[in-house]
This record gives structure tokens, C-alpha cells and sequence, in this order.
């Protein structure tokens, strides 16, 4: 008969110990390598495999480290936990150590059964992480199965990685291009969405009848929605329009009660109360009708909805959160406010005459078009406002737009050509909107106009360059200014070849010889549309790689809005030239967000619009638009969207003063014109009150249902259990000098070569640093700031390199007979002037059955925990010292040198007598066990249905990874007293 092992006892098998899990059977272990992570589990047949019970061996007395060795296994055994006793059981197996302020999001969680949130933290706050570190909880503790992001398809890859490198989650990319290889493999009648637990699906892609039914039919229990802004309509939006008909998909997925939702969005206003109301609506139905204006209702969307300004969080768990100490203050070093300068440059003359005869065409055009019917005067508007964009925007950009047939000349009536002609010459905030609308429009709409565009066009290619392309010639400055100043900038502009033409002018050529005018060490690329998303941010790494390390070297990046969106530059980028003006000020604020984010390391982003000020059309957008976002930003510290119809309905009456009033006008003339004075006249209204609700919801809904003084107590257990950063910097430096790495910098921030350490360290380290960093003895960055660019080590426990590090040390120390330094020991005998009596410290390794209810049924888990026990004089009488003198030894430091002989016999009579210490352990380990339990509850505490039959205990008995014994150093002798 088979024997009956219990989860989390040790086996011996296959000549190595193993932690048996939960989900093992009488016939088959599933096991877990001591000190290993759940990459390594394995499943064990008795009946044909050796298994035995195994008993932690104890320290061996001749294996003598000095005062280091205890602090450096413990931080070895701590990084190596992937399985986390406290609430959060995730937390200590993901790859982000998430700030405190990020916890929020996750603690709201946990108190619901259902969980559904609406996340609306500042752009660059890190919703991401937040969204991430709700979904990996809850599928770790089996409150969900499976998963579902909903997103822009250009941000799936992104998500794809975040999720796989950050919370290790592999999710399938379900979209246009993926789809049809993805249902090749489906069996009959199987369902993508049944086959792959975990998917990353485009918005646009499933919103569609045909593959939305199978989505809502077999959709995850799980779904996270990026942008959800964009998911939701107001109650007068038409029914086909593109966010009516992602709204009902959502309405769908929303109205499964049971299913978890998270809603994420920067900006949950849109300017439309109705449409802010149905995206509450999505979270719970009661709170799309709730009076918000009352205690009850704000109550009420407390425990569901977050928001936050980088103000509420770049000090947070101080004295003025009502926290007694600032002990736990976390600052985050969020970059202050942007630094705004406007620009200007003058058309010459030859281009000035080129844009006067492409008007005068324009207006022609639309004239004519206005007699021969409202289908004609829509195609005739589309293409004379693609012609005035593309000739402001660059001569290249013209001369494609006057060389290609307008997208709405198909047309068969004026919606269709409202429908073709918009997406590609405005500027809407919809980020799914974004893809495929970096292509130059078209202005062909008749035939018999084709000689007259041609000439034009070939007008347009003879300006190239900055002799009459002068605003090419002040972005040359402008970017040699900046350059100049350390910076490494990303010029925005709206067109494909406006983004060619800029990367052709600026960049050398190496195989031609040709030089730049940015100077021989600035690399200049370009970022467009025509390339995938994985290929946009391989540019960019591209860009990084050769620019290198030089500190001489400067990065310029090209793009066009195809990057407004989705991939964060802050690591690469530090400033930001809008060449095109948007005419949506939203993107002018989402381009600069991609900069201005958690981790950029500039204290202040440079921010540089370029505009015309002879053109007719930028400096209006400017003064109108671009500006007066700028200021409601400035007075409420956040964006507030301005509604597309509202400001499309400015730069209408823009464009149609500028066709149809000519230029003889002045600017004045512009702003008493009638249709202007209406659109700017509603889009101030429209503007202010949306800035009024958007300043009322960041006051009365502000996040209230979890005190700041509840994330202190949840930061101080997970430090208490897994480490604080402090901790961390200091295993590090430790460990690689005593494996003889060559370390530089004595700061927060060092260097590490580690040619010189042992080849087992070299070959952790060698898959997750680059096998070229470690053959050719490269220098490895270390990071105080876990925001790190890629090639740096972020010095948290979950930084790979960390991990790789203190299983090297943890190995090391475990095996005697390991090759090389061995920084850690698990004794040690230290004689000191911090005890005055002898005093024994053990490390003590407790494991923990934890029995967590979920919707699922009830899940049992088993979960580790090492603590620092000491005790004074014999272990028969020891007197117990409390928990922080029992960590305070760890900075002890010897005195002098203890004679290795002395130390061996000291030792060994220490550990011949620990088993009378058995009581003492077990009975500390049942009072952790209690702890846990409390932790688990109050955490759950708002319902009482989630922790109902939950139960901790702890498993018997624990393990004691170290001793070590700290002896009073030998008094000194007075003078002139005998002895």
C-alpha cells in the first residue's frame, strides 16, 4: 500500500528534496522542488519512483560563515519564495514589485465576491500593473479560470508582453491577423475562446456579429477592457456608429453578474454625462441612475471606482495621509510638469504660392460642389480638407495627397462620404481609430482635375528640403537646441510620408556617406503605420541598440500617432515636437504621455509645437484648441477630453473661412465670423462643463472605500514577509563581492562585471542578462528605481537577475561541496560587542496549508514563510528575545576574530540541543498561523460570504535553515585594576 503523504511535508526523490502540493493523490505526487519555483513542479509516480519522507538535514558545525552569512540566506530564501502565505498570494511570484498606491485597485478587489472596478488613475500612473495585479490574484487564487483583455489591436502585443514578462500569464492574441491560424487547430465545434484560457482580443475585431456571439457565449469569467472609454456611448450616439457597437458587446459581457469585469480608462468622461453613466452602468447597473450627489450613491461607487491624480500619489503613506510616521513613505518620482513652448515659422515665399493656388483650387471645388448636391458637396469638403492638412504637414505629404483619388470620391451619398472621408483628415481621440490613419489622403475627386493636381503636385516635390521647407528648416533648430541639451526627443507628425521625409532629411546614411545635420553620434529613425506593432517597438529597440551607451550619442525618433497610443518610450525618450498639429488636443496629450510616465528619468519633459503662424489654420488650432486644453489641465491636474463632434466643429468653420472668406481676411475676421463664434461658442460650453464634472468627480468620487492607514499595515506585512528594497540593495552588493564580481559606484546605482564568479552563477545569469554580457565581461547596470530601461537589473526581488543571483547563494549555501565562493553558510559562530550575553539566532523556515474559499469551491494551497527566532543562554533555558532584536543581529558586525576550533565545538553543542526547542517553534508557528488567518479575513472583511471555511495551519515540524551564535567580546582590562 501506497504511503499517504500530506501537502507541504518533504519527500526525497530523484536525489533531491521536494515539497509535496495539494494536488497530489495516494498514486501520483505533485511536487515542488525545495527552494524551487512552480516553473520546476513535477508529478511522481510511488509505484515506480523512489519516494521516502525526508527530514530537513541540519547544519553542519564545520561549515562556519562570518558575519554576513545569516542576513544573506535569509534575503536568498525570501527572493526564492514564489508562493506567498499572506493575502496577496501573488505578489511573490510575479516579475513587478508593484508601489503601495497600486495596491488600492487590488485590496478593492478582494473585498468583492464579484469583482468589478472601474480604474481611472492619471495617464502613466501604472493602471496597467493595477489591471495585471487584480487578474493574476484572483486567478491565483482560483477566483477566476480564465482571462480576456479587450483592446486596441494596437496595444495587444503590448499587453501580450506586459502579461507574460510582469505576472506570467502566456495569453493568445485574438485579432484580424490571428484568428484564421488560431480556429486551424480547433477540433469540431470547439470554440477558440474554450480552447485558450487566456486571451488578449481586439476590440474592434470581436465587436463585429459574426465573432462577437461566439465571444459573449464563451467568455472568460475574467475580462479586463483597455480604453474603455471608448466601449461605451451616449444615449444620442447613431446605432451604428463604431463605440455604439463595441457598447453593446460590453452590455453582453457585463450582464453575466457572476463574471468579473475591470474597467480601465484615463479618461472616463468623454464630455458626455450620459455616456460616463453607461459606463458605470457596465460596472454595476444601480450606479448608472444612482444620485451621485449623495452619501449613499458616492458610498455606493466608492467601492467600485478608483481615480487618482499623480499629486494623491507621488507621496503616499506619509503623516499627511493620517499614518503616524512616514516609515513606510513611499515617494514616486514622477516627472514634474511638462515645459511648454509654442514655436513659430513663416512659409516661403515659393511655398506660400503653392499653398495660395491649392486654396484657390480647394475653394473652387467646394463652391462648384455646393450646387450639385449634398453627396458632391461632402466628397468636394473631405478633399479640400485632406489637401489643406497634407500641404501644411510637408511637400511630400502633398504631393502623395494631390497624386491620389480622394477615399470618399466612391461615395454613394453624403453619410458614406462623411463615414469615408472623416477617419483620415480629422483627428479623433478614439485610440482604436488610430490604425491605418497615418496615410496621406486623398484630394482627386474628378477626372478632368487631374492635370491640375499633377502640376501641383510637382510643385509640392521641388520644396523639399530646408531651403524652402522652412518648417523643416526651424525643426533642424529646434532639434539642435534640444540635442544640445542632453535631450533625446520624438517628433510627432500626422502623415506616412511627412515622417519619411523628416527621417530622409535628418538622418546619416552610412553606406552613402551622407551626413545629417543633427551630427555624426545622433541616430535618427522612423516609426509609422507601415510597420506591425511588434515591428514599431523593435524600430525603437533598434534605435536604442545603436545609439548604445555613449553618453555623447543622442536618440530622434520620427513617428507618426501610430505610438500616441500604447508603447511606452519614457526609458528611451525625454521630450516631445509636435511638427503636425492635432486637431484633437486629446492626442496632443496622449503623444506626450508616452514620455511623461512612471520611470522617465528627466525630471521635466520639454514639449515643443511647431505651428505656422502665415498658414491660415495652425495658429487657430493653437490659440483655440491646443492651448485651452493646456490650461484645464494646469488648473485641474488632468486631461479632460474635448468632445471629437466639438472640436471637429471648430476647425470646420476654420477651414470653411479659410476657403470660402480667403486670406484678405484677418484673424480677427475669422473669430467674428458667425459660424465660427457658434462652434467656439459650443465647444466652451461643452469644454467647461465637461472640466466642471470631471473637477466634481475627482472631489467626490475620489477613492475613499480603502484608507491609506489599511495599504500601511498590507505594505508592512509584505515587507515583513518578502523584503523591502533596502534589503535587496544590500544582498546584492554583498553577495557579488564575496563571489569576487568587480562592482562600481557606491551609490544607489553600481555596475557589476561578473567574469570573475563562479561558472554556476555565470550560467544562471547568462539567459536572462544576454550570453554576450557575460562572455564578453560586460558591465550589468543595477537600479534603485524598479522603472528601469531594458538591458538595466532593477534591484527588487523580482527582477530576474536578482532571482537568478539568490538561487545561486541559496544553492551554495545548501551544498557544501559547491564550487566557488559561498557567500552564505547556514552557521556561524561571530564574536561581538552588540550582545553582552551569548545569544543564538535561527532562521526558520515555516510552511503553511491555507484552505482559501472561492467561487470554485474551496482551494488548497501550501505556502512558505522564514523568520528570525533568537533566544539567550541554552537552548533548555532559552530566554526569547522579541522579533526586532532578533533581526537587529543581522547588522551586527565582529569584533574579533573567533578561533575556527572553538567555533565548531560552540556550534556543535548548540545544535545537539535544538531539539529541545521543538515546543517553542511549533508553538510560534501555530501563533503565525493565527496572524495569517486574521490577515486573510481582514482583507476580505467587507463580505463575510468570501471568507467563510477559511483556515490557516501550519505545518509540523519547521524547518531551521541556520543557526548562528553571537559571543560577548572578552572585556577589556581597566588599567591599574589586577586581575
Amino acid at each position: 500500500m501506497a504511503h499517504m503523504y500530506s501537502a507541504g511535508s518533504l519527500v526525497r526523490a530523484r536525489d533531491r528534496e521536494w515539497v509535496v502540493l495539494p494536488e497530489s493523490k495516494p498514486d501520483l505526487l505533485v511536487l515542488r522542488p525545495l527552494g524551487g519555483s512552480d516553473d520546476d513542479i513535477a508529478a511522481v509516480f510511488p509505484a515506480f519512483e523512489d519516494v521516502e519522507e525526508a527530514r530537513f538535514a541540519p547544519p553542519e558545525p564545520s561549515d562556519l560563515g562570518n558575519q554576513r552569512a545569516a542576513g544573506l540566506l535569509r534575503t536568498a530564501l525570501r527572493i526564492g519564495f514564489r508562493s506567498g502565505a499572506g493575502p496577496f498570494r501573488s505578489l511573490a511570484g510575479i516579475a513587478v514589485e508593484p508601489r503601495a498606491y497600486q495596491l488600492v485597485p487590488l485590496l478593492m478587489a478582494l473585498r468583492q465576491k464579484t469583482v468589478r472596478m472601474l480604474i481611472s488613475d492619471d495617464v502613466g500612473i501604472g493602471k496597467t500593473i493595477e489591471a495585471g495585479l487584480v487578474a493574476s490574484e484572483l486567478l491565483a487564487q482560483g477566483d477566476a479560470t480564465g482571462l480576456a483583455i479587450l483592446c486596441s489591436p494596437a496595444l495587444a502585443e503590448q499587453w501580450q508582453q506586459e502579461l507574460r514578462t510582469k505576472f506570467g500569464i502566456d495569453a493568445e492574441l485574438v485579432l484580424a491577423s490571428t484568428v484564421s491560424r488560431l480556429e486551424r487547430g480547433l477540433d469540431l465545434g470547439q470554440s477558440l475562446f474554450d480552447k485558450y484560457p487566456h486571451v488578449i482580443v481586439s476590440t474592434d475585431f470581436i465587436k463585429s456579429t459574426r465573432h462577437r456571439d461566439d465571444f459573449v457565449r464563451h467568455c472568460p469569467d475574467l475580462v479586463i477592457v483597455d480604453e474603455a472609454h471608448t466601449c461605451v456611448a451616449a444615449d444620442d450616439a447613431s446605432s451604428g456608429s463604431q463605440n455604439q457597437l463595441r457598447y453593446e458587446l460590453l452590455r453582453r459581457v457585463a450582464a453575466d453578474l457572476t463574471r468579473h469585469l475591470v474597467l480601465v480608462t484615463a479618461t472616463p468622461h468623454s464630455g458626455k454625462e450620459s455616456a460616463f453613466r453607461n459606463l458605470l452602468g457596465l460596472v454595476r447597473p444601480d450606479l448608472a441612475s444612482v444620485d451621485l450627489d449623495s452619501d449613499a450613491g458616492r458610498k455606493l461607487l466608492a467601492q467600485h471606482f478608483v481615480a487618482r491624480k499623480r499629486a494623491d500619489v507621488r507621496q503616499y503613506l506619509t503623516r499627511e495621509d493620517g499614518l503616524s510616521d512616514d516609515s513606510l513613505a513611499e515617494r514616486t518620482a514622477f516627472p514634474s510638469d511638462r515645459y511648454f513652448k509654442d514655436e513659430t515659422y513663416r512659409l516661403s515665399p515659393t511655398y506660400r504660392a503653392l499653398l495660395d493656388d491649392a486654396i484657390a483650387y480647394a475653394s473652387e471645388r467646394v463652391e462648384a460642389a455646393d450646387s450639385q448636391g449634398k453627396r458632391e458637396a461632402r466628397i468636394a469638403w473631405w478633399s479640400a480638407i485632406a489637401l489643406l492638412r497634407s500641404l501644411v504637414s510637408s511637400p511630400r505629404a502633398a504631393a502623395q495627397t494631390l497624386r491620389t483619388r480622394s477615399a470618399a470620391a466612391v461615395a454613394a451619398s453624403a453619410d458614406e462620404a462623411d463615414r469615408l472621408g472623416a477617419p483620415l483628415t480629422s483627428d479623433s481621440a478614439d485610440s482604436d481609430a488610430l490604425e491605418g490613419m497615418d496615410v496621406a489622403p486623398g484630394a482627386e475627386t474628378e477626372e478632368h482635375a487631374g492635370s491640375r493636381l499633377a502640376e501641383l503636385a510637382d510643385r509640392a516635390e521641388q520644396l523639399e528640403g530646408p531651403e524652402q521647407d522652412l518648417k523643416l528648416k526651424a525643426l533642424i533648430k529646434h532639434l539642435k537646441a534640444l540635442l544640445a541639451d542632453g535631450h533625446h526627443p520624438i517628433v510627432f507628425c500626422r502623415y506616412i510620408p511627412t515622417a519619411e521625409y523628416l527621417a530622409d532629411r535628418l538622418a546619416n546614411d552610412p553606406e552613402t556617406k551622407k551626413r545629417g545635420p543633427l551630427g555624426a553620434k545622433t541616430v535618427v529613425k522612423a516609426v509609422t503605420g507601415t510597420l506591425s506593432p511588434q515591428q514599431r517597438v523593435e524600430r525603437i529597440e533598434q534605435l536604442a541598440a545603436e545609439a548604445g551607451d555613449d553618453l555623447a550619442a543622442r536618440r530622434v525618433l520620427i513617428a507618426t500617432d501610430c505610438l500616441s497610443e500604447g508603447v511606452n518610450l519614457q526609458h528611451h525618450f525625454d521630450a516631445v515636437i509636435h511638427y503636425d498639429l492635432a486637431w484633437n488636443p486629446t492626442r496632443h496629450d496622449q503623444r506626450e504621455g508616452r514620455v511623461d510616465r512612471y520611470g522617465q528619468k528627466k525630471d521635466q519633459v520639454r514639449v515643443i509645437t511647431l505651428y505656422g503662424d502665415d498658414n491660415g489654420i495652425d495658429g487657430k488650432v493653437l490659440d483655440v484648441l491646443i492651448k485651452k486644453h493646456r490650461q484645464i489641465k494646469k488648473d485641474l491636474g488632468i486631461s479632460v477630453s474635448v468632445p471629437d463632434e466639438m472640436s471637429t466643429g471648430v476647425t470646420d468653420a476654420i477651414v470653411e473661412w479659410l476657403l470660402l472668406r480667403g486670406r484678405q481676411g484677418e484673424q480677427e475676421a475669422l473669430f467674428g465670423a458667425d459660424a465660427f463664434q457658434q462652434s467656439f461658442a459650443d465647444l466652451e460650453k461643452d469644454w467647461n462643463s465637461a472640466a466642471e464634472r470631471e473637477k466634481a468627480s475627482r472631489s467626490r468620487f475620489a477613492q475613499r472605500s480603502i484608507h491609506p492607514e489599511e495599504v500601511a499595515r498590507e505594505v508592512a506585512a509584505v515587507r515583513d514577509s518578502l523584503g523591502g528594497a533596502g534589503e535587496i540593495h544590500t544582498f546584492v552588493r554583498e553577495s557579488l563581492a564575496a563571489l569576487n564580481a568587480v562592482i562600481r559606484g557606491d551609490g544607489e546605482d553600481f555596475t557589476a562585471e561578473v567574469g570573475g564568479t563562479p561558472a554556476g552563477l555565470r550560467d544562471a545569469l547568462a539567459p536572462v542578462v544576454g550570453p554576450e554580457v557575460i562572455e564578453r565581461d560586460r558591465s550589468i547596470p543595477f537600479r534603485a528605481d524598479p522603472a528601469v530601461a531594458r538591458g538595466e537589473v532593477a534591484l527588487v526581488r523580482t527582477d530576474p537577475v536578482i532571482g537568478a543571483l539568490a538561487a545561486h547563494v541559496l544553492n551554495a549555501a545548501l551544498d557544501t561541496q559547491a564550487d566557488g565562493a559561498r557567500p552564505a553558510r547556514r552557521c556561524g559562530v561571530i564574536t561581538t560587542d552588540a550582545v553582552a550575553t551569548r545569544t543564538t539566532l535561527l532562521l526558520v523556515r515555516y510552511r503553511f496549508h491555507l484552505t482559501l474559499p472561492s467561487r470554485s469551491g474551496d482551494k488548497q494551497l501550501v505556502a512558505e514563510d522564514a523568520r528570525l527566532l533568537a533566544f539567550q543562554g541554552s537552548p533548555k533555558n532559552a530566554a526569547w528575545l522579541p522579533p526586532e532584536e532578533a533581526v537587529a543581529l543581522l547588522d551586527a558586525t565582529a569584533s574579533e576574530n573567533t578561533d575556527p576550533y572553538f567555533g565548531e565545538r560552540t556550534m556543535t553543542r548548540i545544535l545537539d540541543q535544538l531539539p529541545q526547542l521543538e515546543g517553542h517553534l511549533e508553538a510560534y508557528g501555530d501563533e503565525l498561523a493565527g496572524e495569517l488567518d486574521a490577515s486573510h479575513r481582514r482583507v476580505r472583511k467587507a463580505s463575510d460570504e468570501i471568507v467563510r471555511g477559511l483556515s490557516v495551519s501550519a505545518q509540523k515540524p519547521a524547518d531551521i535553515l541556520g543557526a548562528y551564535v553571537y559571543l560577548p567580546a572578552a572585556p577589556a582590562a581597566t588599567p591599574g585594576v589586577s586581575a
